[in-house]
C-alpha cells in the first residue's frame, strides 16, 4: 500500500496546476497505525513532488492508542503540525459499545501527552448515541474545555447500513434527542468562547482547521489512496474503493479512478450547500439578481420561521436551522 500511495503521488503531481500546497492531511482512514516512518516517506515524497507553502498546515489523524512517546517526535520531524485525535468520548463503557480500541484512560493521555507537543490539537467527539444523557454528554464537552483544547468536531452518530452497529441497534437512533444535544453543545461551546464556524466544527480564535474549510469554499484539492476525492474547480474525481484493484492498478503505473464534469448548475447548488455549513452563510452576491431573488424567496420560509437570517448579501442559518442544514439547502437549489 505505501508503494501504491507514493506511485499515486509521483503520477498526480501536475494535477494543482503547479500551486503551492497551503494544507496536508493525513486523514480517511487510520493514518496513525503504521509505523511512523509511513508518514516521513509520505510527506518525503510530497515535497519532491509538489511545493509547499512554509506554513502549510499538515494534520495527522490519529486514535488515542495510537497517540505514543515512541511516535509523536517522528511524527513532527516529518512535518506534522497538527493532531486531531478521535477521542468520541470519555466514558469507557461508551467506546466499547461503539466498538473502539481505546479505553477511557487512553483518551485521557493521549490528549494530555499531544498537549506537550503539538499547539493546534483537534479532538473529536460524538453524540446523540443511546448510552450518551445529556449528563454525560456535558461532561465530555467540558473536559475538552478544560482543557483549552483549541478545536472540536463533534458529529451526531450516524448508522451505515449492513454494519455490527445496525445489527446491534434494536431500535432506530432518537433523532429528537440528537436534535437536543446538538442545541446543548452549540450553547456551551458559544459560552466557551469558542467559534461555530462550521455544522460540525468549532475552533478558538485563530484554530480554524484550514484544510477543511478549503473544502467549504470550493477550493480545489487532491486526494490520494483509495476512494480519495479529488476537485479542480471544474471536475470531481474518485479513486477505486477497493485495496487490492488499487495497488494493482497502481504497479501497472495506472491511477484507478472515476471522473465526473460539473455543469454551472451543479457548481450553483455544491455552493449552496456548502456555504449554508459555514458561519459566514451564502454570498448573495455571487448571483445574479433574478438568481438572488429566486434565493430570497426560497429561503422566506425559513427566514419566517427563524431558521435562517438575511443580513446584508449573507443568507445565514441560525442555531435551529444548523439542524435542518441539509434540507434547507436542498430547498434553495436551482432546478433545471
Amino acid at each position: 500500500m505505501l508503494d501504491a500511495l507514493i506511485r499515486e503521488i509521483r503520477l498526480r503531481k501536475d494535477y494543482p496546476g503547479g500551486e503551492a500546497l497551503d494544507t496536508v492531511y493525513f486523514g480517511g482512514g487510520t493514518p496513525s497505525l503504521p509505523e511512523a516512518a509511513w508518514i516521513a516517506r509520505l510527506m518525503e515524497t510530497i515535497r519532491e513532488n509538489f511545493s509547499i507553502r512554509p506554513e502549510a498546515e499538515v494534520t495527522l489523524e490519529a486514535n488515542p492508542d495510537d497517540v505514543t512517546e515512541e511516535k509523536i517526535p517522528h511524527w513532527k520531524s516529518a512535518g506534522i503540525n497538527r493532531l486531531s485525535i478521535g477521542v468520541q468520548s470519555f466514558f469507557t463503557e461508551d467506546l466499547q459499545w461503539m466498538n473502539r480500541s481505546h479505553d477511557a484512560e487512553q483518551a485521557v493521555q493521549s490528549i494530555r501527552l499531544a498537549q506537550q507537543h503539538f499547539a493546534d490539537l483537534n479532538v473529536d467527539l460524538i453524540y446523540g448515541f443511546p448510552l450518551l444523557s445529556d449528563d454525560k454528554w456535558k461532561q465530555n464537552v467540558e473536559r475538552v474545555v478544560s482543557w483549552n483544547i483549541p478545536h472540536l468536531s463533534c458529529y451526531a452518530l450516524t448508522v451505515e447500513p449492513r454494519t455490527a452497529l445496525q445489527k446491534m441497534l434494536r431500535e432506530p437512533l432518537d433523532g429528537g434527542k440528537q436534535a437536543d444535544q446538538f442545541l446543548l453543545l452549540m450553547g456551551w461551546l458559544r459560552d466557551a468562547g469558542y467559534e461555530h464556524y462550521e455544522i460540525s466544527n468549532f475552533a478558538k480564535p485563530g484554530h480554524r482547521s484550514r484544510h477543511n474549510t478549503s473544502y467549504w469554499l470550493g477550493k480545489k484539492y487532491l486526494g490520494i489512496g483509495p476512494s480519495a476525492h479529488s476537485f479542480d474547480l471544474e471536475s470531481r474525481q474518485w479513486n477505486v474503493s477497493n485495496n487490492a484493484q488499487y495497488r494493482e492498478s497502481l504497479a501497472r503505473g495506472v491511477v484507478p479512478f472515476e471522473k465526473e464534469a460539473l455543469s454551472p448548475l451543479q457548481k450553483q447548488n455544491e455552493y449552496i450547500m456548502t456555504s449554508l455549513r459555514t458561519i459566514e452563510g451564502l454570498d448573495l452576491s455571487r448571483f445574479s439578481e433574478t438568481e438572488q431573488s429566486r434565493l430570497l424567496a426560497a429561503a422566506r420560509t425559513f427566514l419566517d420561521a427563524g431558521r435562517m437570517l438575511h443580513s446584508g448579501e449573507r443568507l445565514q442559518l441560525t442555531d435551529e436551522g444548523k439542524l435542518f442544514a441539509d434540507g434547507i439547502a436542498a430547498e434553495l437549489f436551482f432546478s433545471q
